[in-house]
């Protein structure tokens, strides 16, 4: 073959070629959107959480799902009741609906760390100057002072953590008691708060009791003990999500219900014998116990609520009992700065509602699927 016959067969091959590309681009285009939108960070909550990939389907609660029928009906029911609560709240950022169960399912594993954990006992065991009274005394003080310098109730809840865990493992003389409250406070608002409190404004608090050279060493102390692992589940954490489950449907915030459980959450706090609860369990408890204050003739737990705490009604009976004899008034009457707080009307007064005095016993049997 010559040289101008093989150009003009290349030729010929090249012009194929090209035509064919052409034609495929083209077809390409027809398929694909012209343009493509970019997604703006705030229309991010506005899309679907569920995407579907073939055959398969990306679970809002975080797992790869087979699209099959389940022959287990019990399973069936179960999954429903979740994906009913994390549909309700796919458009609440703050509740992260895409990671929540792996999120929670973490936290739970973080609140049994013994590290984590003050000793249920440490008053009798660990401390031979400070009683269970001081313990409450301080901790009332403390909500006052976080009333005062409009601190996040999670700090509130973080310096509560830190007071028992360093006083489960170190003696105190009752003189330093306050000042370990404060510190305690000035860690919690350093980790929590966007602009917290001074040292000189934690001295003042205590009328100069305690100057800020032993506020900053008592600091560093607490500071060692925890090994600077600040971080920590409390009942707040908790709290917030299993409120939103009791809501259920619910468009607008029930306020009344949301005030109730966190004044009542607050008055867990000021009980020693409360410590031996697991942050959760309290929540859980909380919960029981407000629904029950609301409603006394309805059952104040259902299966939702079981599968979002992992609690049954068995399980928070002792824990119930306790609350309830704090907001009746039982126990810790002469502690009144929380329910000082909950009296005013930007908490609804909650503080005042009634409870009827003995919770029926059937509402602390299982529920039954």
């Amino acid at each position: 073959m010559g040289i101008e016959q093989e150009n003009s067969v290349s030729v010929r091959i090249t012009r194929g070629a090209a035509k064919k590309r052409a034609a495929a681009e083209q077809s390409l285009q027809q398929q694909e959107p012209a343009t493509k939108k970019r997604v703006v960070l705030g229309e991010i909550t506005n899309l679907t959480n569920n995407r579907v990939f073939g055959d398969l389907k990306l679970d809002v609660v975080g797992g790869l799902q087979k699209r099959q029928t389940r022959s287990n009906k019990k399973k069936l029911e179960q999954k429903s009741v979740v994906k009913d609560v994390v549909e309700i709240h796919s458009d609440d950022p703050q509740m992260c609906v895409t990671y929540a169960a792996d999120i929670y399912e973490y936290l739970h594993s973080m609140e049994i760390q013994a590290k984590r954990r003050p000793m249920p006992d440490y008053i009798e065991k660990i401390q031979k100057d400070v009683t269970a009274q001081m313990r409450g005394i301080l901790v009332d003080w403390l909500v006052e002072v976080a009333e005062e310098y409009k601190l996040v109730s999670d700090t509130l809840y973080l310096t509560v953590s830190y007071l028992d865990r360093y006083l489960s493992s170190n003696a105190l003389n009752r003189q330093r008691l306050q000042l370990l409250g404060v510190s305690c406070m000035l860690i919690a608002s350093k980790y929590e708060e966007i602009s917290p409190p001074h040292v000189e404004d934690f001295c003042f608090i205590t009328d100069n009791t305690y100057t800020k050279q032993e506020v900053v060493k008592m600091e560093s102390d607490i500071l060692k003990l925890l090994n600077f692992e600040m971080g920590n589940p409390t009942v707040k954490t908790f709290l917030r999500r299993f409120t939103r489950t009791a809501q259920g449907n619910c468009q607008s915030p029930n306020l009344q219900l949301e005030f109730l459980g966190c004044y009542l959450a607050e008055l867990s706090l000021l009980d020693y014998d409360c410590i031996r609860f697991l942050p959760s369990m309290v929540a859980a408890s909380v919960i029981f116990l407000t629904n029950f204050t609301l409603q006394p003739k309805k059952h104040p737990w259902n299966l939702t609520l079981q599968q979002q705490s992992s609690y049954r009604p068995s399980d928070l009976k002792d824990c119930v009992s306790a609350i309830h004899d704090l907001q009746l008034n039982r126990k810790g009457g002469s502690l009144i700065s929380v329910r000082d707080k909950y009296k005013q009307h930007k908490f609804k007064c909650v503080a005042t509602m009634t409870s009827p005095s003995e919770i029926p016993a059937e509402y602390f049997e299982d529920v039954k699927l």
